[in-house]
């Protein structure tokens, strides 16, 4: 499995995505990664995801397929089984922290404060998901983390768009975004893969 740090630092951004067709998990992930997005976030919020993480990663082996809306210790049992190179969480808990730790399986935990970022460094955790980004302060907020909390690497997520992402980019406790705006619901809908892939090419060279 790579490193935490080596899966957020292979694209400027990682495309969270909701799979409600199980169709379209195997030519979405190929749109992505020929588009240059080679790490890949399928939420557990649909019936799909795993599933997903399991045909994407025999059909699609260059893509780094990771598991995101991580919230339970059982959660992380069975993405890992689908075959999940990493797991990424909305928020923390000692109990997901422990169970990641156990399972050997690199996590990115997200906080909103700096309180929550230094329980996680207290775990031994430095890379981290910043959600809900915009709403939590966004850029300026991250500037003033950065301050006190040098050490922490962030994946600021939630609310960012291909136009303000080159102002998450730019700071250098960002290591990468995850963002949606490659995924288009109307794109996906139409099944619009060569959509997709210059979207995710775009996105690519941020």
């Amino acid at each position: 499995m790579p490193s935490i740090d080596k899966i957020m630092t292979a694209c400027p951004v990682i495309p969270v995505i909701v799979i409600d067709d199980i169709e379209d998990a195997i030519p979405l992930a190929q749109a992505l990664v020929n588009g240059g997005l080679k790490v890949l976030e399928i939420t557990l919020r649909t019936e799909q995801g795993l599933e997903a993480i399991r045909r994407i990663k025999q059909a699609v082996p260059e893509a780094i397929v990771g598991a995101g809306t991580v919230l339970t210790a059982e959660d992380i049992s069975a993405a890992v089984a689908a075959g999940s190179a990493f797991l990424v969480s909305p928020g923390c808990t000692a109990a997901l922290i422990d169970a990641a730790q156990q399972q050997q399986v690199p996590l990115l935990p997200g906080i909103a404060s700096p309180s929550e970022a230094m329980v996680l460094l207290e775990k031994g955790v430095c890379h981290m998901k910043f959600f809900p980004a915009e709403a939590a302060g966004g850029v300026a907020m991250l500037k003033s983390i950065a301050g006190p909390l040098p050490q922490i690497k962030f994946c600021p997520t939630g609310g960012i768009t291909e136009a303000i992402a080159p102002n998450y980019l730019a700071l250098k406790n960002v290591l990468c975004v995850g963002g949606s705006w490659m995924v288009d619901k109307v794109l996906l809908a139409e099944k619009d893969w060569a959509a997709i892939e210059a979207k995710a090419r775009a996105a690519a060279q941020l």
